[in-house]
């Protein structure tokens, strides 16, 4: 049995068909840093070209991001935004996927992802502004049959990215 997943995806490469395939992975006001580093090791994992995490006053520890992100936290690209900068810089210049449950969004699994996209997810107690989802033309939820209705924010971009990684390569 082969446990050395080095190896393992050395031997079976996952290689997007879409070369206009791009991925962005951000958050909005984390305040837990064990997420952030979760999501810049996820950013990671599904090849996205950065991962973004809009601040405000937070102030985090970056030895605990480090810790959880792993070797991912030299290796990928991450930054912390103002909103401003999100709300100037980002905005207008990419299509942005909000993972909210809010009106207007569709269930992640029956709609077509962009393939250049950034997918958003909220804070862990209070999503996305209401002024930022106004902004925003494309909202995606995950259908939750079961008895708990709300996901850790690194654990629902996991599933959000992961779906948008299928779409764009098989």
């Amino acid at each position: 049995m082969n446990t050395n997943s080095v190896q393992f995806f050395r031997d079976h490469p996952v290689d997007s068909d879409s070369e206009e395939a791009q991925l962005i992975l951000a958050a909005w006001k984390i305040s837990n840093a064990e997420n952030i580093g979760k999501i810049i090791r996820l950013a990671h994992n599904v090849g996205a070209t950065q991962a973004l995490f809009v601040q405000g006053d937070e102030n985090h520890r970056l030895s605990k991001i480090k810790k959880t992100a792993g070797f991912s936290y030299d290796q990928q690209a991450w930054s912390f935004i103002t909103e401003k900068e999100f709300e100037t810089e980002y905005l207008p210049n990419h299509v942005v996927t909000a993972l909210e449950t809010c009106d207007g969004a569709v269930d992640l699994y029956q709609t077509r992802l962009p393939v250049k996209t950034i997918l958003l997810a909220g804070s862990e107690s209070r999503g996305i502004p209401e002024e930022i989802l106004a902004l925003i033309n494309h909202k995606v939820f995950i259908a939750m049959p079961g008895g708990c209705k709300s996901m850790n924010v690194s654990n629902a971009l996991s599933v959000a990215a992961f779906e948008w990684l299928r779409q764009t390569t098989y």
